[in-house]
């Protein structure tokens, strides 16, 4: 039988392991993915980066936070081109409340701004699920959020990334970025859509303007961190029978050194 010093220390151990998987619980377990490749100029990318920052600082993000279940999320950043930019990784961090945000997007609008070449959407699958694999937190919904302006060119296919994240539970949206004509002949929305995102209510948000980019961002975030779906038009892009060729981009730029 078990003293009574003995079963106070069980108690007191017990607790201490419930207090200690209460402060791991998050709603939503948050990468953030960003290109940065030269596809788009030095103005663009700022105005990109800017989006997230001010997205980040705003009171509707902040409110969808607090309206969770456990009032709190976990994010994390990275960018990438044709491969995971180094020293780009803003490791995980709980955003509770107004400061937590504000320190989060400090550190994001620190971070020098540059570009690389070429486009791997599959290393950024894989780097957000290796983040999410390695996170400290518990949340409701584990959601890789992918920003790009073209398709996949380099590294392996997109669609085995996206299938094994898929597989994991991990829920992968998309900012498809369209300032400028594609070169997916559907549009590069319709290609999010079919080769890149996944999971329960995934979805694709299409930018046109680059002045839009900022309340796409907090739209996006919004939604995500909500768990509430956005409009029918958005949707649907995700919910259309595939028809896009998922090797289109490694497919024109194999066509570029061919001739």
């Amino acid at each position: 039988m078990l003293t009574t010093l003995a079963m106070l220390a069980s108690l007191s151990g017990a607790a201490a392991t419930i207090a200690q998987s209460s402060q791991n619980e998050v709603d939503v377990e948050l990468v953030l993915a960003v290109d940065t490749s030269r596809s788009m100029d030095y103005e663009e990318v700022r105005i990109q980066r800017e989006g997230y920052v001010e997205a980040l600082r705003h009171k509707e993000f902040l409110d969808a936070v607090k309206g969770g279940l456990t009032g709190r999320i976990a994010v994390s950043y990275f960018e990438w081109a044709g491969y995971v930019v180094p020293g780009s990784v803003i490791d995980w961090q709980v955003i509770e409340t107004e400061k937590d945000a504000m320190d989060f997007a400090d550190k994001l609008e620190a971070r020098p701004i540059a570009t690389q070449r070429r486009t791997s959407i599959s290393a950024a699958i894989v780097q957000g699920a290796t983040m999410l694999a390695a996170s400290p937190y518990k949340g409701n919904r584990e959601v890789i959020d992918v920003s790009g302006d073209g398709p996949n060119n380099s590294g392996d296919p997109v669609t085995p990334a996206r299938d094994a994240a898929l597989k994991a539970g991990i829920i992968i949206n998309g900012l498809a970025i369209m300032l400028r004509p594609s070169d997916v002949p559907e549009g590069l929305d319709k290609y999010y859509g079919d080769c890149v995102i996944g999971g329960p209510g995934s979805f694709v948000l299409p930018v046109h303007k680059i002045e839009d980019f900022a309340i796409a961002v907090r739209r996006k975030l919004v939604w995500e961190i909500s768990g509430l779906e956005p409009p029918v038009q958005i949707r649907r892009i995700a919910m259309n029978q595939p028809t896009t060729d998922c090797l289109v981009g490694e497919k024109l730029w194999q066509n570029f050194f061919d001739r």
